[in-house]
């Protein structure tokens, strides 16, 4: 007889109301006048991702499993689950920018007009869009507050393709230089498809390994006995597959190309609620199922942390692309992330997990507010994203050069900056973990890759002004809102970061 299983749904709240604004989404695809689609639309995600932020607040303290054990509602699921949601509220108001000119808006009308016919050339100053962005957007935001919070691997994969599906879609969808989008979309789909299959793979051997694929239960079954050997190799899979999705050298070969060709709005909420739902689930999957066996997966994590800072740091340096560059510092940072990682002790102690978390929320908060700058400097063809165009923007515009500087410091990890503080909580934790001889390299990775930072900067406040250089739009409310809370939110936690370590350190906890 198959049992039902236990619901809490206070506890899902935050799920329940994400991926009830998706569906209802969708339901306004089918049935609403085109002309209303796209307040509407946007009204719906904006409330569905801002009720699931306020539910996660309400939810504190919490401590619980669920859903016949699928799901672990407690401190550090909420903790990341309110910083998806809160970034996915902020990456909304930017898909939704067009207020100033009809074509404005970074998606395209019909994703299914073949790419330079002149039916698509005509769309390209019209004021519609493609509204589906905002419900596949939604369902995305929702697999990634599932995907943190998932006690069992097999929810963990359909998470992931629930958060996958929907931005393979979505990156192919900007209304200029089309075929570059769809290039990257077809290219983000192959590869994720790979990483799909890593851990759906990594998921059958440590179902052989166990016998299990709840985190508790593997973690229980240790990895003593004559299932060592599948047990290490389904880890291996398993952190694979999700080291894709967290762009972390040597699988991050998707990441330059598809922050290049995805709509702008689209990169800056991969860059960073993608980020924070991959680090969730790798945090739980090591801590929860392998915590009390370190020696499976610490030098892994070791090396391909040495591996994504020195990548991200050096090729960072040669790009003359903008997008590109910020896709570079990505790679780095999970870098730096990493070596939070290993700030966390198999027994519970050590502060990594509180300074990883951290650390994804002011990284989410400063690399979107670097994206939503980067919209309103444009050209012809779109947003100018070579470096060469950025080239005395100091004086053309000097308020956007400023918040630009603010966010390319705060990337860098100067002090009285979000980064500072997020870069200085992982280094002590891994240091207090003995993992010193990483930190020696982090530091050396931070001090090459402040160079292509410092480099925008440069060029912005020291260069001439290009002749017939790109133009700097006034932003219009939706990216004004998201500017503001965001550079608001990274001096914030530079200067006066304790309130919101000591909530990250109070949620620094596993339930399975």
């Amino acid at each position: 007889m198959i049992e039902v299983p236990d619901l809490s749904f206070a506890a899902l709240a935050p799920l329940l109301l994400v991926l009830g604004a998706a569906c209802l989404g969708v339901l306004v695809e089918a049935f609403a006048p085109r002309d209303v689609r796209h307040p509407v639309q946007v009204a719906i995600a904006l409330v569905g991702t801002g009720g699931a932020l306020v539910a996660t607040l309400l939810l504190a303290g919490t401590h619980e499993v669920t859903a016949g054990g699928a799901l672990a509602v407690d401190g550090a699921a909420l903790f990341l689950q309110a910083t998806i949601a809160g970034l996915g509220a902020l990456s909304i108001l930017l898909f939704a920018e067009r207020s100033l000119d009809p074509a404005r808006s970074a998606f395209v009308v019909s994703a299914a007009v073949p790419a330079g016919s002149p039916r698509d050339r005509e769309l390209v100053t019209t004021p519609r869009v493609q509204t589906e962005v905002y419900p596949l957007a939604t369902f995305a935001i929702g697999g990634m507050m599932l995907f943190v919070a998932a006690n069992d691997l097999l929810i963990m994969f359909v998470a992931l393709e629930v958060l996958s599906l929907p931005l393979y879609l979505i990156s192919g969808m900007a209304r200029r230089r089309r075929l570059l989008s769809q290039e990257a979309a077809v290219k983000y789909f192959l590869l994720g498809a790979f990483a799909s299959a890593f851990f759906l793979y990594g998921l059958a051997l440590v179902y052989g390994a166990t016998g299990s694929v709840r985190l508790s239960d593997i973690r229980a079954a240790g990895p003593d006995g004559g299932g060592d050997v599948l047990l290490v190799l389904g880890l291996a899979l398993l952190v694979v597959g999700l080291l894709f999705k967290a762009s972390v050298a040597p699988f991050h070969t998707w990441t330059p190309d598809v922050y290049q060709g995805a709509p702008t709005p689209v990169t800056a909420f991969m860059a960073a609620c993608t980020k924070v739902a991959a680090f969730g689930a790798i945090l739980r999957l090591l801590y929860v199922a392998f915590g009390t066996a370190e020696w499976t997966w610490r030098p892994l994590v070791y090396a391909v942390a040495i591996v994504s800072m020195v990548v991200g740091a050096v090729l960072g340096l040669t790009q003359t692309d903008l997008k590109r560059m910020l896709a570079y510092s990505s790679v780095a940072h999970a870098g730096f992330l990493l070596t939070g990682v290993l700030g966390l002790g198999g027994g519970g102690e050590g502060s990594g997990l509180a300074a990883t978390m951290f650390y994804l929320l002011t990284y989410g908060l400063t690399t979107l507010g670097a994206f939503a700058v980067l919209t309103l400097v444009r050209d012809g063809d779109g947003e100018a994203t070579h470096l060469s165009q950025w080239a005395g923007l100091g004086a053309r515009s000097p308020l956007t050069a400023a918040v630009m500087t603010l966010f390319l410091l705060a990337l860098a990890g100067i002090p009285l900056t979000a980064g500072f503080t997020g870069k200085f909580a992982v280094f002590r934790a891994a240091i207090e973990q003995g993992a010193w001889p990483l930190v020696v390299v982090a530091l050396l990775a931070s001090a090459v890759a402040a160079f292509f930072y410092l480099r925008v900067i440069v060029l912005m406040y020291f260069s001439e002004p290009v002749a017939d250089g790109p133009t700097v739009g006034v932003p219009g409310v939706p990216t004004t809102v998201v500017l503001a809370v965001t550079a608001t939110a990274t001096l914030a936690l530079g200067i006066l970061p304790g309130a919101v370590l000591e909530l990250a350190e109070q949620a620094a906890i596993f339930v399975g």
